[in-house]
């Protein structure tokens, strides 16, 4: 299913600032997703486990850091997951000028 958005603006200058501002935000979007990706790689290589090894199969009881490291790892899972779906979102969004 698509759905199209329609944006008015007052001049044609004023897309350049839209396409501009959401370039920005996918910047972040990337940065965001390597920084997770980092703390993700310190958990697993900590754990000597994949993250979706950790997700399916491990518990509170086998970390080192018991609950407050398994919501901090499944936090990052989760967060990791957020932000590629938002930039996959972006990254396939269309514009059309006129």
């Amino acid at each position: 299913m698509s759905i199209q958005m329609v944006i008015e603006l007052s001049d044609r200058q004023g897309t350049q600032t839209i396409l501009s501002a959401l370039e920005a935000y996918k910047a972040r979007l990337r940065l965001s997703i390597a920084r997770t990706k980092r703390r993700l790689g310190e958990f697993e290589m900590r754990y000597h486990a994949t993250t979706d090894h950790f997700l399916k199969e491990m518990a509170a009881e086998d970390l080192v850091g018991g609950d407050l490291e398994y919501v901090e790892w499944a936090g990052e899972a989760k967060l990791l997951k957020g932000l590629a779906s938002e930039l996959g979102e972006l990254e396939h969004a269309r514009y059309q000028l006129p």
